[in-house]
């Protein structure tokens, strides 16, 4: 882990997405935070020293899901299967499919395996995985104003977590998608998936993989905007902790009143023609029953450790 003195940054952005907006001051105490995400040798760890199943392969619960069709309640994750043509960027349903016995060991499917993927973040983790594995290994989830502080590295007001260019001198600094998201995939930056953490270079903090690879749980309940900026510098917010849980509800699906946490980061999947979200300020809302083939997570600690 390292250390992050804490302070005062500008956190969202006016440029992009809604939801970033408004750009607020908020000031968040030190604390120490994993250097890459967490990975699949981590959590395998975890895993065999606690004997701990993740939500992904649990069959659930009928009464906990009305109107969903019989046959589609058994285990299983959602995982990103790239159509071979361009298709209707409004329907994610053409990219994204719910598969049967696929979770953080089988990453694609029940045929499939971790394999040489030791080194890659964790995925298929919901929300109550990643909890259990902070509490765990005696740490927590980051705020998103935490997370925020620590993507910029020190950048405060910077478009990426590297400065303003997505591209310096021709560099790819995070695993990102190159090409017409989602059927094609020109690999560019070496990766079809995700990479193995700290392939690419760190930020100003010494992080790895703040923008891209897999997005980031995050402790905070989503809300749809910001709060606006404090009228005076003795008003801004001190270690923040996001919108009520109520608020974080997906007003599209009524009868399913699933609460959603902030993501940070993007992933492999964030195009230049779809999500635009590779950037520190950017934020997803993820309901907490839900996990992917291209989201992880990875943990803080709020205590100064003394030797």
């Amino acid at each position: 882990m390292l250390y992050l003195p804490g302070g005062t940054f500008r956190m969202g952005s006016d440029r992009h997405y809604p939801e970033e907006a408004p750009v607020h001051r908020v000031t968040v105490d030190g604390f120490w935070m994993d250097r890459t995400p967490v990975t699949n040798r981590q959590f395998r760890k975890f895993v065999n020293a606690t004997g701990y199943v993740t939500f992904a392969e649990i069959t659930p619960d009928a009464k906990d899901y009305p109107g969903a069709l019989p046959h589609m309640l058994k285990a299983g994750s959602l995982v990103f299967t790239p159509p071979k043509r361009a298709v209707d960027l409004h329907d994610w349903a053409q990219w994204w499919t719910f598969k049967f016995g696929a979770d953080w060991r089988r990453p694609y499917g029940p045929r499939t395996n971790i394999s040489g993927l030791d080194d890659h973040p964790v995925v298929h983790v919901a929300y109550r995985d990643v909890e259990a594995y902070a509490k765990w290994a005696g740490k927590e989830l980051p705020t998103e104003a935490e997370w925020e502080f620590a993507a910029r590295g020190g950048l405060d007001g910077a478009e990426f977590a590297w400065g303003d260019e997505q591209f310096p001198g021709g560099r790819h600094m995070a695993n990102t998608w190159q090409g017409h998201f989602p059927h094609q995939n020109l690999a560019a930056d070496g990766f079809e998936r995700t990479s193995p953490v700290a392939a690419f270079p760190a930020n100003g903090y010494g992080l790895h993989d703040m923008i891209g690879n897999v997005w980031e749980w995050t402790a905070d309940w989503y809300s749809q905007k910001h709060e606006a900026d404090a009228p005076k510098a003795c008003c801004i917010p001190q270690n923040p902790r996001g919108g009520p849980e109520g608020a974080s509800y997906d007003s599209r699906q009524p009868n399913l009143r699933i609460p959603r946490k902030v993501l940070k980061g993007g992933s492999h999947l964030c195009a230049p023609n779809y999500c635009r979200r590779y950037r520190p300020a950017a934020r997803h809302a993820e309901p907490i029953d839900t996990s992917a083939s291209h989201v992880g997570f990875r943990c803080i600690i709020r205590k100064r450790i003394t030797s």
